[in-house]
């Protein structure tokens, strides 16, 4: 099944409840070739009746945050955990996640971006789920937005819905933060091919999960790259994290001798 078939299967879907009371069901749009999908949680009003994705008030915040980062709008791909507007705005229900995530799973299979970031609990809830990724508990969720997290080929970034700053506008640099985020994932390291790092990991010596959260990750918070970037000496045995592997120098003093 191609992404055509799945877009029309789509907005023919009468699976649940749901369908009773949108206008459309709403596909994902976007560079189909995307290394970066955002994943939202439902249409809203203006999404129900237009058919088309981020064109509300959220959308309007999403495109600032995408130009304060520097992404093109054109050349991500965004959908919905739900592809039809929810009556009032309500949470979903479980049944209309299990029965829509299917589309979704289908659009990740499809597209197969390198980066997803779900933004909100309720996307980045099922997200986790699928990828066996501990959720914490309600209270400390937030603690999530702007993290990394690795799950077999593809890195995690959840954020905070853009309709979020709406209802609370100090939030706001917070957001552009870890959006920025977004943009540091699409780009590894510049040192990256010089770096030590990249040595041991080649040798097998640096386990992969280093290379894919700092590396190939949030290469801005490496503490080596932050020293790299000052001109400031490091030794390369290292990690990314500031910490050092005494492993690692046993085997560097090992290579001199």
């Amino acid at each position: 099944m191609g992404i055509e078939d799945l877009n029309e299967r789509i907005k023919k879907c009468n699976k649940c409840r749901l369908s009773e009371t949108r206008i459309k069901a709403l596909c994902g749009e976007g560079n189909l070739n995307a290394k970066l999908m955002l994943i939202a949680q439902a249409p809203g009003e203006n999404e129900d009746r237009e058919g088309k994705m981020f064109i509300g008030p959220s959308g309007k915040v999403l495109d600032e945050l995408l130009r304060t980062t520097n992404i093109d709008r054109k050349k991500i791909y965004m959908t919905n955990l739900i592809k039809c507007m929810l009556p009032k705005y309500r949470r979903p229900k479980r049944d209309e996640v299990e029965t829509c995530s299917k589309y979704l799973d289908k659009e990740i299979e499809l597209i197969n971006p390198a980066v997803i970031a779900p933004l909100g609990y309720y996307a980045t809830k099922y997200i986790f789920e699928k990828h066996d990724i501990q959720l914490p508990p309600k209270p400390e969720f937030h603690k999530v937005y702007g993290k990394i997290f690795l799950a077999s080929d593809k890195k995690i970034l959840p954020l905070q819905h853009p309709a979020a700053v709406l209802y609370n506008s100090s939030i706001k640099e917070k957001m552009i933060k870890n959006y920025h985020k977004m943009k540091v994932l699409l780009i590894d390291c510049k040192w990256y091919p010089i770096c030590p790092m990249k040595r041991f990991y080649e040798e097998e010596k640096l386990s992969k999960e280093w290379v894919e959260l700092y590396c190939k990750g949030d290469w801005e918070n490496c503490i080596r790259y932050q020293m790299e970037e000052r001109g400031e000496p490091h030794p390369d045995w290292m990690l990314p994290d500031g910490s050092i592997d005494e492993r690692l120098h046993k085997l560097c003093k090992e290579v001199i001798r």
